[in-house]
């Protein structure tokens, strides 16, 4: 997590988005750190995880309630982001919504 997010108990949701960029930074790095920083003001935001390499990058972020992930699909400055994104930064992408019904890790 980034330090931003909220104690999260199940069940929540997560959007888990895969991608492939497209060549050079373009102003991705700059937008992608908006993104971040913006999300984590939204109503319902628990937190993020991110990880990339030249091959694939996996972002997944935790919300409270589907609501809450519609509210941020049409934030007007993320609506801003994901048309760049199709026009200039990604090759391909995949989202897929799940529910969070059980949470472990480690250490405990």
């Amino acid at each position: 997590m980034n330090g931003n997010e909220r104690k999260m108990h199940p069940p929540y949701y997560a959007v888990i988005f895969t991608s492939q960029r497209t060549d050079g930074d373009n102003g991705y790095g700059k937008m992608a750190l908006a993104m971040k920083e913006l999300a984590a003001k939204q109503h319902g935001f628990l937190g993020i995880e991110s990880v990339s390499d030249n091959e694939l990058g996996i972002t997944v972020s935790y919300w409270e309630s589907l609501e809450d992930i519609k509210s941020w699909k049409d934030n007007s400055a993320h609506k801003v982001a994901q048309d760049k994104g199709k026009k200039e930064w990604y090759k391909k992408y995949n989202i897929r919504i799940c529910k969070v019904e059980k949470e472990y890790s480690f250490p405990m």
